[in-house]
């Protein structure tokens, strides 16, 4: 059974950044699409990036040119950094990896933008 582990979530201000970190229990490589989503109170979840197996990455809007999905150099650690966080960026974040049509889901962690 495939296992994903978030962490870095926090409180941080507005304007400040953290950075999440997924660890999974196999290699990215194995995996068809890496991402993040993100679930805020009463709103769905959402799909923050996606990375597909050819490298290329995709970003929701409110991401673009904020955050950033990287997989660094271990081979089973994925990272979003978030610069400039947002008020609205508050939400837990989920990774989530995709293989044959099955999803595997961390855990999530928290992401509080406060003042």
């Amino acid at each position: 059974q495939v296992q994903l582990v978030e962490s870095g979530g926090g409180l941080v201000q507005p304007g400040g950044s953290l950075t999440l970190s997924c660890v999974a229990s196999e290699k990215i490589s194995s995996f068809d699409t890496i991402g993040w989503f993100r679930q805020a109170p009463g709103k769905q979840r959402e799909l923050v990036a996606a990375r597909v197996d050819t490298g290329s990455t995709d970003y929701a809007d409110f991401a673009k040119g904020r955050f950033t999905l990287s997989t660094g150099d271990a081979e089973n650690t994925m990272y979003l950094q978030m610069n400039n966080l947002k008020p609205e960026d508050s939400a837990i974040y989920y990774c989530r990896f995709l293989r044959n049509f099955i999803n595997y889901w961390g855990q999530g962690t928290q992401v509080t933008v406060s003042s």
